[in-house]
């Protein structure tokens, strides 16, 4: 019994979720997986105008920066929503926010004294 323990993987780098949602089609397969439910390729694929191959890059894209992850089922590689890049941004996100209302809160005291 070896004792190490396993690595745990780094947060998803918010920059890197906001990247690549902000290509049109990576932006539709995160809808699509939206719901949980594992999908193929050949799923993903339908009504949308790029080849398999395009498809994969995009999805390797996404896995990368931690909104899917991809699981083998038999011959066909299943892809599901990772919620883990969201989380990073909406933290990244409620961060921000929580310093824009401090500044808010310091100027309306200022402007009120």
């Amino acid at each position: 019994m070896s004792g190490a323990m396993p690595k745990a993987e780094p947060a998803p780098n918010p920059a890197n979720v906001f990247a690549a949602l902000g290509e049109p089609t990576r932006f539709r397969l995160v809808d699509r997986l939206g719901d949980g439910a594992p999908r193929s390729i050949s799923t993903l694929a339908r009504d949308l105008p790029i080849s398999r191959q395009a498809l994969t890059k995009h999805l390797r894209v996404l896995e990368a920066a931690g909104l899917a992850s991809a699981e083998r089922d038999g011959r066909e590689t299943m892809y599901r929503i990772d919620p883990s890049g969201l989380i990073a941004a909406n933290a990244w996100i409620g961060a921000v926010s929580a310093q824009w209302d401090a500044a808010i809160d310091r100027l309306k005291r200022h402007t009120e004294d």
